[in-house]
């Protein structure tokens, strides 16, 4: 709240001290003015309701000043200011151990799972099927994840590898357990926790720009999204588990707040450590912490202070730490696709590179359409009253496609992997199969591009054919009642695209090396062309098609590959892509799940370029009724209670009179009702006739008059305010900027109306043309 909090307090107790008995005798001089004993709740907001940002760093400084100048008084007071400074920091420390130990947990359940709807360990039945290869020593290398100890569940049950009978009940007991594990993960979803469902980005931004959702982020939404994260991925959804790790690590954060009262009771506060651990989510999501920083500043914080920027690093840093330690991926390292390719690119590639962020932009274009038409007939039809029927459905259509295409079968990110992975000597992959020469003398570690064998068309129509059951299997994905990202699905369709581009470059570059375009940089027998760098190119340029991100995808992008050199391939292709997908429109997929669900957030995005003014967007307008005001010292506590009920504002203006309008402050609804109902159960003589005024001194009233009820602490005496004539552009940059809930509108001192955030929203989508009744929430 802000700063005229201490001084009024002060100047308060200087007066009350200073009564003459004369004025004790009218009833003012023992007065509870209210908050000199702070009572519960009061400056906390209601559900579904937006935080004031001036408010709480008013506040916190006032508690930080307080602080400050007690602890100079004994030692106990400077080891507890000590404790408040480095709390934060301990915080930090919590959420890294927290999120990274989960993430851990999480990708070994996933492997498992993934792999248990094929076969089963026999040494160990919790062990995936790469673990328990590693264990037995009857592995060859060019059978290496074929072991006896794993057998297929036809083998297991009937004896018999080969055959269309073990064809057909492995490919049922596939489609068994999809179905069980994605009926498990929507019940679990419907019956404990309903926020746990979809990517959580979209309400991260939303509640990091202010806004209140109660339980989004608790203990059971953290624990069910945890269980069916597992669940969803495993059943070999298109989805990833990365963007719902971003609000794991977000619930973890909360739950560490709650230990704090510096975070407990300042919302402001809160959203400061929920977007550093939005960034230790990305970064134990992909093994890149500064990836996850610059994660958290571009897309999803929407304040981001330099001491929340060290703070998000040293949680980044512990959460991947942490991830380190349990090494999930069995490969000692902490990127999820280490690459190590042989060959430079050539600036003559950055042609294809430059296509592939075409397609990238216009796959992002396509996805956000057609999902948000999908989310939006779930909406407004009788599809959404039946989510565990949708997520049956679409799961049994995802296992039936996918489990004879060896590419759609497996996991997304080990299709990544092995997109992203380089031919060498060693490699027995199907798109690894090329024409060897007898006469090739050069080393093993510089292979040169060689024709394509049958292997490799096989997995171009393998790979085609997985493109298109990608692209439109994720649109109907993405949304359904289970977590849900979206991370690896949009890199898993670039990564397809970009290897089938990458593999039709070197096969032209082999067969027509004396075309001048391949002439300077492309010689017979060198290897010059690595199909592996467009897969990850063109992965990178469809993430960015759909998030619109660029700064922050690339250096994920390398950290999550170890590609350092391949930069200017990478940025190349996501600019491109952000600029082809931006000229057909500006919002992402997260600001447009956003708008479908009418959360009140303004994008720092958006420019607001039409001429209009305060006076055309503040309430009252002309014929409604006027504006609903307390005046200073002559409202009776009935009256109040009687505007409460009447109106659903979230607070109102104090004027000294209603004949002058001349504005004081601004009162919240929630401080009012509290303050009321304390007065009455604590102060004696408070009745339904007595005054409430907001001034130092009490009116001047009767002996016989009921005792008034002082409530001066309780009003903003320094509410923003503009003119009637503040062109709303200026408008809609303070409400950015300084986080505001509300705005006054006043001319020469007097008031005329408010300007809500609401109100800003509602009159931005009427300048584009949009419902403006589409912002549901207040």
């Amino acid at each position: 709240m802000p700063t005229f909090w201490c001084s009024c307090r002060a100047h308060s107790d200087t007066l009350d001290s200073s009564l003459t008995p004369g004025e004790e005798m009218n009833g003012s001089g023992n007065l509870m003015d209210f908050l000199d004993e702070p009572f519960p709740d009061v400056g906390t907001y209601e559900d579904f309701h937006t935080i004031d940002w001036l408010r709480e760093k008013s506040r916190d400084t006032d508690r930080h000043r307080k602080i400050t100048s007690k602890s100079k008084e004994s030692i106990w007071e400077f080891v507890k200011s000590l404790l408040d400074a480095w709390s934060g920091w301990v915080v930090m420390l919590l959420i890294g151990l927290l999120s990274g130990t989960l993430a851990g947990v999480i990708d070994l359940a996933v492997d498992w799972m993934t792999d248990l709807k094929e076969g089963v360990c026999l040494s160990a039945f919790w062990y995936s099927h790469e673990q328990c290869c590693w264990t037995s020593n009857e592995t060859t290398f060019d059978n290496r994840d074929k072991c006896p100890q794993w057998q297929t569940w036809s083998e297991l049950m009937t004896g018999h590898t080969q055959g269309a009978g073990g064809y057909l009940l492995n490919y049922f007991l596939y489609i068994v357990w999809a179905l069980f594990f994605s009926f498990l993960a929507v019940s679990l979803v419907r019956v404990f926790a309903p926020y746990a469902c979809g990517s959580g980005i979209p309400e991260i931004k939303t509640i990091l720009s202010g806004f209140i959702i109660r339980g989004y982020l608790g203990k059971w939404t953290l624990l069910i999204k945890t269980v069916t994260l597992v669940l969803a991925v495993s059943s070999g959804l298109s989805l990833g588990k990365e963007g719902p790790l971003v609000h794991v690590a977000c619930c973890c954060g909360n739950l560490f707040c709650s230990l704090f009262s510096k975070y407990s009771k300042n919302e402001g506060k809160r959203r400061e450590v929920l977007s550093a651990a939005a960034a230790a989510g990305v970064s134990v999501a992909f093994g890149a912490p500064i990836g996850g920083v610059l994660f958290s500043l571009e897309e999803v914080s929407y304040y981001f202070p330099l001491k929340t920027l060290w703070r998000s690093f040293f949680a980044a840093l512990v959460a991947a730490f942490t991830l380190r330690s349990i090494n999930p991926f069995g490969n000692s390292r902490l990127v999820l696709f280490y690459v190590e390719y042989h060959t430079p690119w050539y600036m003559a590639e950055l042609v294809p590179f430059i296509l592939l962020g075409v397609f990238g932009g216009l796959w992002g274009t396509l996805f956000i359409r057609g999902n948000i038409a999908w989310c939006r007939r779930r909406k407004t039809t009788q599809l959404g009253k039946y989510p565990v029927l949708e997520v049956i459905v679409v799961t049994g259509i995802t296992a039936i496609l996918a489990f004879p295409n060896p590419y759609t079968r497996r996991s997304t990110s080990e299709l990544i992997s092995e997109l992203f992975n380089d031919c060498g000597a060693l490699e027995s992959s199907q798109l690894c199969d090329y024409v060897n020469d007898p006469n090739m003398t050069r080393p093993l570690d510089d292979i040169p591009d060689r024709p394509a064998g049958p292997g490799v068309y096989t997995a171009l129509w393998q790979l085609a054919l997985a493109l298109i059951f990608k692209i439109i299997i994720t649109i109907f994905t993405f949304g359904m009642k289970i977590p849900s990202g979206l991370f690896i699905p949009s890199m898993a369709v670039g990564a397809i695209a970009g290897r089938i581009v990458g593999i039709a470059v070197e096969q032209m570059a082999y067969h027509h090396h004396d075309w001048i375009i391949f002439k300077n940089w492309c010689r017979p027998g060198a290897d010059c062309v690595t199909p592996g760098l467009y897969a990850m190119v063109g992965a990178a340029a469809c993430l960015g098609g759909v998030t619109r991100m660029t700064v922050s995808l690339v250096v994920i992008m390398f950290e999550l590959t170890g590609g350092l050199e391949y930069i200017v391939p990478l940025m190349a292709a996501a600019v491109t892509s952000k600029w082809v997908a931006d000229a057909f429109g500006k919002e992402g997929i997260y600001e447009a799940h956003i708008q479908l669900n009418g959360y009140p957030f303004l994008d720092v995005k958006d420019e607001f370029t039409h001429r209009t003014l305060a006076t055309d967007v503040m309430r009252p307008r002309r014929g409604e009724p006027p504006l609903a005001v307390l005046t200073q010292d002559s409202t009776t506590v009935e009256d109040v209670e009687a505007l409460i009920k009447e109106t659903d504002y979230n607070g109102f203006p104090v004027v000294v009179s209603r004949e002058s309008e001349r504005l004081i402050g601004f009162v919240q609804r929630r401080d009012l009702i509290l303050a009321i109902k304390n007065a009455r159960q604590k102060q004696d003589g408070v009745v339904s006739n007595s005054v409430v005024y907001f001034t130092e001194d009490a009116p001047q009233l009767p002996a016989s008059n009921p005792q008034p009820l002082k409530l001066r602490r309780i009003l903003n005496l320094s509410p923003f305010t503009v003119t009637d004539h503040t062109p709303m552009e200026t408008v809609v940059d303070i409400f950015r900027k300084l986080g505001l809930r509300q705005c006054l509108v006043t001319r020469s001192g007097r008031l005329l109306g408010i300007i809500t955030k609401k109100d800003v929203l509602r009159h931005m989508a009427q300048m584009m043309n949009q419902d403006p009744e589409s912002i549901m929430f207040n």
